[in-house]
């Protein structure tokens, strides 16, 4: 079955740091995808966190909320993609997906929305919770 298998949430304090995964299984092209990172806190919208590039290309970009604090990287020997979340806050709960896209243009307008249809795979989703 071809599917991206999301892992690693859960609960931190604030200020503290959690790393997301999201592998992909069941298929052999992950290196041709560029991956984003949505989120969607309760009574909000999904919104873009970040995404990569293929490694050809070698993009990253993060909406402006997390810059500085979340890292994406990739390794396409493993068909896996991180976010590595530190200094977290309360506000960065929500529950994250990892999504498959063409490439990262989207992003050179700032945070895209996420797009229903639009992407090949998504994830199931992992809670990240935030709190003291």
């Amino acid at each position: 079955q071809v599917q991206l298998v999301e892992s690693g949430g859960g609960l931190a304090e604030p200020g503290g740091s959690l790393r997301l995964s999201c592998a992909a299984s069941g298929f052999t092209i992950f290196k041709h995808y560029a991956i984003n990172w949505f989120r969607q806190a309760p009574g909000k919208e999904r919104e873009g966190v970040s995404c990569i590039s293929t490694s050809d290309e070698g993009r990253t970009y993060y909406a402006d909320s997390v810059k500085g604090r979340f890292t994406i990287f990739r390794d396409d020997g493993q068909d896996t993609a991180w976010l590595e979340m530190n200094s977290l806050k309360p506000e960065d709960t929500a529950v994250y997906y990892c999504a498959t896209d063409r490439d990262c243009d989207p992003w050179d307008y700032g945070s895209p929305e996420f797009r229903p249809g639009k992407y090949d795979y998504l994830s199931q989703g992992s809670q990240v919770t935030v709190s003291a």
